[in-house]
């Protein structure tokens, strides 16, 4: 087997969008040296994010949803960028602020904003370009 090289994480309240991404990004990631990660909490997703980077692994992208309790994607993406500003986030979501999403792409913080509900040919759309060069 080979060894963990990567990780994406995912983070939105509602589980069954995560197993909705489950699903789709294992068509187009390669398990065998990336981690698929996955929260409900973006608080617990932080924490994630820095064990995951602490082993070392690559996080490759973070996909957020906007509306969650205790903090909103875009209040997340901005405690990520703060301390990895390399790290690639997409948005995805069906009630995201547009205001505050414009002005995380003005910032150059937003890689992409996919609406909910999405079609899989867009995620991967989105994603290869970002995924491309981490070959295992």
């Amino acid at each position: 087997m080979d060894k963990l090289r990567y990780a994406v994480i995912c983070v939105d309240d509602d589980s069954h969008i995560l197993q909705m991404l489950s699903f789709q990004l294992e068509k187009i990631i390669d398990v065998k040296c990336t981690l698929l990660e996955y929260f409900t909490d973006p608080k617990l997703a932080l924490e994630g994010l820095d064990e995951l980077i602490s082993i070392p692994l690559d996080v490759i992208f973070i996909i957020v949803d906007y509306q969650m309790p205790e903090m909103n994607g875009a209040q997340l993406i901005r405690a990520i960028k703060e301390k990895y500003p390399n790290l690639e986030c997409i948005m995805l979501s069906g009630q995201a602020n547009s205001s505050q999403v414009n002005d995380l792409q003005n910032e150059k913080m937003l890689s992409h904003f996919i609406s909910k509900p999405w079609e899989e040919a867009t995620l991967f759309q989105a994603l290869r370009p970002i995924i491309e060069n981490k070959a295992c």
